[in-house]
């Protein structure tokens, strides 16, 4: 158990579902301990479509739906000019489109990421979740690329695409939590392109100072819309063990023996300072904080985190 402060929260609001939502949870929660990521991920998603009206988009595709009305920023490429000629109207042709929505999926990989609870470790939950997104995005031809952070640095798994999805299962799959992330001075000139994307981390965000928070600062954007999805377990927001234990740090192997009613309320007192401490430091614009349980349903986070978005 990682013994650097984090605990108790309010649990999410949980959705009233029907018997095939449950069974479809209890069925995702199994294929999260097997980590058969394509069939969880895809499980996850198909629940979440069941909800979710897909609406048509439109933009510079190639089959023609209607005119609209030229807006600042459009490409004066897309006006046409003869229709200009006839009416002295500048108006832009629209199609029904793929998604130009340009998604980044970070992982945490450090060693934390192992932590388990009732045989679900953090790390296949935090894959099952980017799967389901990856899902989502490659029903709707996003551009969609996946990162990992590990040792302090950034590494490039799947580059950015439209046919990266197979590629993103496949190395979500292989992905290995170890080390330390320590690095408090992040320069990644990946993450300072101007285009406007959607980035997502998963992670425990449980920090030995303040690495991950330089980190959301130095990449945070106007034009980079920030969504971590914090991963941490019931035991360690609640810390309601009893009797003598001895905890390990995953990251650096290190070892205590504690009893453990005599640091329980020490415990949960700087956890709950750490988390609100965590919440204030980012409120930052266009960053979002989604404090999740292992134990949460994954369908219900993302289907609340879609509604929020209106998607």
């Amino acid at each position: 158990m990682k013994c650097r402060g984090d605990a108790s929260f309010k649990k999410l609001t949980s959705l009233e579902v029907d018997d095939t939502h449950t069974n479809m949870a209890q069925l995702a929660t199994e294929l999260i301990k097997l980590n058969n990521l394509q069939l969880a991920g895809k499980l996850v998603s198909d629940e979440l479509l069941l909800g979710i009206h897909s609406s048509k988009r439109s933009g510079s595709g190639t089959e023609f739906e209607q005119y609209r009305h030229y807006q600042p920023g459009d490409d004066p490429k897309r006006i046409d000019w003869k229709l200009f000629a006839r009416t002295d109207k500048h108006l832009v042709r629209e199609s029904a489109t793929e998604s130009n929505l340009q998604i980044r999926l970070l992982l945490d990989l450090s060693g934390s990421m192992n932590y388990t609870e009732q045989g679900v470790t953090r790390l296949n939950y935090a894959k099952i979740l980017l799967a389901s997104l990856a899902y989502l995005g490659y029903r709707q031809s996003d551009q969609m690329s996946l990162y990992a952070l590990q040792q302090g640095a950034l590494q490039t798994l799947v580059p950015a695409g439209t046919q990266g999805f197979q590629k993103i299962l496949y190395a979500l799959q292989n992905a290995q939590a170890a080390g330390q992330w320590l690095n408090t001075e992040p320069k990644f000139p990946e993450f300072y392109q101007k285009q406007k994307e959607l980035l997502v981390l998963v992670s425990d965000f449980l920090q030995v100072g303040d690495e991950w928070l330089r980190l959301i600062r130095s990449i945070a954007s106007p034009r980079r819309e920030i969504v971590i999805f914090q991963v941490l377990g019931d035991q360690e927001l609640a810390f309601n063990l009893s009797g003598f234990y001895r905890f390990q740090d995953l990251e650096t192997g290190k070892e205590i023996e504690l009893q453990a009613e005599n640091v329980r309320q020490t415990f949960r007192e700087t956890a709950v300072q750490y988390l609100q401490n965590l919440d204030e430091a980012l409120r930052i614009p266009h960053v979002q904080l989604i404090r999740v349980k292992l134990s949460d349903p994954i369908a219900m986070v993302l289907r609340e985190f879609l509604a929020k978005r209106k998607v």
